[in-house]
C-alpha cells in the first residue's frame, strides 16, 4: 500500500536526511568550511523522496545545481556527499566537481549540471538507449522552473512523445528563476499543460506533499517503465534558502518575509509528520530518534570529509576526460 507504516516512515526519514543535511550544510558554509557555491534544497525535499521512492538502483536519475536532494534520495553515500563539498578525493565526483556537478553512476545518478535545462535531453537521450536495448529501465530529469523557457525543453518532450520514450519529467517549480518570478518570464505559468502541445501527459500537483508526490511519480514511472511513453509532472513548491548560498534573500527586494513564512508553514516535513502521527505510526520519542541517528551520520560525514585527502595538483585532469580524449 502507498501509505503503508514502513513506506511512510521511509519517506519521513529520507527526507529529514536532506533536510537536516542540507541545514549543516548552511551552518558550514557560514563558517567557510564548505568553500564552494552551494545552492541548497531546504523545503523541496518531499519532491526527490517521493519520486525516487519508486526508483531502482538501475533506473538513471539526471539533476541540477540544486542537487543534494536527488542525490541522496536516490541512495547515494552521505560522506560521499559531503566530501565532494568539500572537493576531497573522497568525495562522488572525485573533489573535481563540487556541489553543482555530482554524479555516481553506480547508484543511478550519472551526473548533474550547473547548465540550465541541460540535463534534459541526456536524460531523454538515457532513455531512448534503454527502450533500444529493450531494457526496462527508467530515466528520470529534475529541472527548475526556468529551465521551462529554454528551447530544448521543448525539443526533448517533442522527441520523449514521439518515440514513447520511458522518462518522467519532474519539474520543480519553486516560483523563482534565480530572482526572477516566474510571473515575469511565463506569460502561461501552468508549466504542466506545455506537456498536452507535445502529446504527453501532464499533471499539476502540491510537490509539499509527499504523499501526492509519491502517488503521481508512481503512476508516471509505472506507465514510462511498460512502455506507455513520458510524463511530465510539476510540482509545485519553494526553497526557504537564497538562490545560492545560506541567506534567505529577503533583504534584495525580491521576496518578504511574509511570502517564505506563508511556505515555510507549508512544510513538507511538517505535513508527513502530522499524518505519523494521526495514524499513531511513530511516537515523539521515536521521531526524536530519527533525528539524533540522522544528527549522528551527518556529524560521521563531516569528520569524514575533513580528514579525507585533497585531490594531488599533479593528478587534476584525472578522472576529468576519457582515458586518451585529453
Amino acid at each position: 500500500m502507498s501509505d503503508s507504516k514502513e513506506i511512510l516512515l521511509k519517506l519521513y526519514t529520507d527526507m529529514v536526511k536532506i533536510r537536516l543535511f542540507e541545514e549543516k550544510v548552511a551552518e558550514l558554509l557560514e563558517k567557510r568550511a564548505i568553500k564552494c557555491p552551494v545552492h541548497l534544497y531546504t523545503g523541496q525535499e518531499s519532491i526527490a523522496v517521493g519520486v525516487c521512492a519508486h526508483l531502482k538502483r538501475e533506473d538513471y536519475v539526471f539533476s541540477t545545481h540544486r542537487s543534494h536532494g536527488h542525490f541522496l534520495a536516490k541512495g547515494g553515500g552521505i560522506k560521499k556527499l559531503m566530501a565532494e563539498l568539500y572537493c576531497k578525493e573522497e568525495g562522488c565526483s572525485k573533489g573535481r566537481g563540487g556541489s553543482m556537478h555530482l554524479a555516481d553512476a553506480g547508484m543511478g545518478l550519472p551526473g548533474s549540471s550547473a547548465i540550465v535545462g541541460g540535463t534534459i535531453p541526456i536524460a531523454v537521450g538515457a532513455a531512448l538507449a534503454f527502450k533500444t536495448r529493450k531494457i526496462d529501465n527508467v530515466s528520470v530529469v529534475f529541472f527548475g522552473d526556468g529551465a521551462t523557457n529554454e528551447g530544448v525543453f521543448y525539443e526533448s518532450l517533442n522527441l520523449a512523445a514521439l518515440m514513447k520514450l520511458p522518462v518522467v519529467f519532474v519539474c520543480e517549480n519553486n516560483l523563482y528563476s534565480t530572482h526572477m518570478h516566474i510571473s515575469s518570464c511565463l506569460a502561461d505559468t501552468h508549466i504542466y499543460k506545455k506537456a498536452e502541445a507535445s502529446g504527453l501527459a501532464g499533471i499539476k500537483i502540491d510537490g509539499n506533499d509527499v504523499l501526492k508526490v509519491f502517488k503521481a511519480a508512481g503512476e508516471a514511472v509505472s506507465a514510462a517503465r511498460n512502455g506507455k511513453g513520458p510524463a511530465l509532472i510539476e510540482c509545485m513548491t519553494y526553497r526557504w534558502r537564497g538562490h545560492v548560498g545560506p541567506n534567505y534573500d529577503i533583504d534584495k527586494g525580491l521576496r518578504d518575509k511574509k511570502e517564505l513564512q506563508h511556505w515555510m508553514e507549508q512544510c513538507p516535513i511538517i505535513k508527513i509528520e502530522k499524518i505519523l502521527f494521526e495514524r499513531d505510526y511513530i511516537s515523539e520519542t521515536e521521531k526524536s530518534d530519527i533525528h539524533i541517528r540522522v544528527d549522528e551520520e551527518i556529524e560521521e560525514a563531516i569528520k569524514f570529509a575533513d580528514e579525507a585527502r585533497s585531490p594531488n595538483p599533479d593528478e587534476l585532469m584525472v578522472n576529468v576526460f576519457k582515458e586518451g580524449q585529453l
